[in-house]
């Protein structure tokens, strides 16, 4: 089953795209996986933030395929530890279908139409991470889920 990252905005940092860089190579050995970055809104400052979301939706969806699962990445979402998410992980690929989208949204976040097409929420921690990182440290949560399920030790518990 393939595995889409979709990510408002671009990663500048030259640090972060390298760790992005390594983790989606490492990920190759289990899964396809594809992060798809939507460029930030022209003229933003002229829209209010629902305009600006729902812009958004409308970007994100259009990477979308009918059948894939959709998982938000968001404050409110549930926590989980790194081996509860492993076992997450395999239940959304149990589950069949045509691929699981984790959508990492823009500054203020998600459009009520996208929460409605989701069929999930997860939360990487109370804290506030910028977006740039927060798509580092997901990229190697889903690798680490991997290696859980695979029995390699990467992950000491």
């Amino acid at each position: 089953m393939k595995i889409k990252l979709i990510c408002v905005g671009k990663t500048v940092k030259s640090y972060l795209k390298e760790g992005e860089a390594e983790y989606l190579k490492r990920l190759t050995h289990y899964s396809p996986v594809e992060k798809i970055e939507i460029s930030e809104l022209k003229n933003a400052k002229k829209l209010s933030k629902e305009q600006i979301k729902t812009q958004e939706a409308q970007l994100i969806l259009n990477h979308i395929k009918p059948g894939e699962t959709i998982i938000l990445l968001d404050e409110k979402g549930k926590q989980y530890r790194s081996m509860e998410f492993s076992k997450y992980l395999q239940k959304k690929f149990n589950s069949g279908g045509k691929g699981i989208v984790f959508i990492i949204g823009g500054a203020y976040g998600f459009s009520d139409e996208i929460y409605a097409k989701s069929s999930d929420k997860i939360s990487l921690s109370q804290m506030t991470f910028s977006h740039q990182m927060v798509r580092l440290f997901f990229l190697e949560q889903i690798y680490r889920g991997f290696t859980i399920l695979k029995g390699e030790p990467y992950h000491h518990e």
